[in-house]
């Protein structure tokens, strides 16, 4: 792996890792799963991850075929998945729950549900629009190279790993990280994911501005 694949490696671990932020999900998963026992919340947890982890990888697999069929431009889907980006950065630097990830509605439909792990937990708190916007614009830009399509994947994978070890051992994570200590990572996450999404933007405007 050269220097700018390597570079290329850090982008997309972080880029997935922020726009899934698995820490600011800790809060979230206590709540739904307030009336499980330990040994259910861990169940709950990984069904969670591997849902997340399957996903965004098929996702990953098949945004070539999803351009084609509905003829979107990469360079339209990089300004879109960039603007979404943005948006849930800017919430993030406010720390107030983005509705782009999951509404008070849906969360309140989640507590009377037998079954959380898949709605509303991977979806859409983990793999929701913006994860999936960032993977298949990772992707594009991997174009099919190997270090860095191996890179896409392993991004998703170790992001899905953490969400499901914080999860698993929710409560003790939420004593081990305070909400201030919460409040202030979310906000330099929401930070770096806001550069990340006006690069995507740029990157998008650039492919469009490209003489056919």
């Amino acid at each position: 792996m050269n220097q700018e694949d390597l570079k290329f490696a850090l982008v997309a671990l972080s880029a997935v890792f922020f726009v899934i932020d698995p820490m600011a999900n800790v809060p979230i998963f206590l709540s739904i799963t307030a009336s499980d026992t330990p040994a259910q919340r861990r169940r709950i947890a990984g069904r969670a991850a591997f849902a997340t982890w399957l996903t965004l990888s098929i996702f990953a697999l098949a945004g070539g075929l999803i351009f084609d069929a509905f003829g979107i431009s990469l360079g339209a889907f990089k300004i879109a998945g960039g603007l979404m980006l943005l948006l849930m950065s800017i919430d993030m630097m406010r720390a107030q729950p983005s509705p782009t990830r999951t509404t008070a509605e849906e969360q309140g439909e989640a507590r009377a549900r037998d079954d959380i792990a898949i709605f509303p937990l991977a979806i859409p708190m983990l793999a929701g629009p913006g994860a999936i916007a960032t993977v298949m614009v990772l992707m594009s830009r991997a174009a099919w190279q190997p270090a860095r399509t191996i890179a896409v994947f392993a991004a998703v994978a170790v992001t899905s790993a953490i969400a499901w070890l914080l999860m698993r051992g929710a409560a003790s994570a939420e004593r081990l990280l305070p909400k201030t200590l919460l409040r202030a990572l979310e906000r330099v996450m929401g930070l770096l994911l806001a550069a990340v999404a006006v690069e995507f933007i740029a990157a998008g405007v650039r492919d469009m501005l490209k003489p056919p």
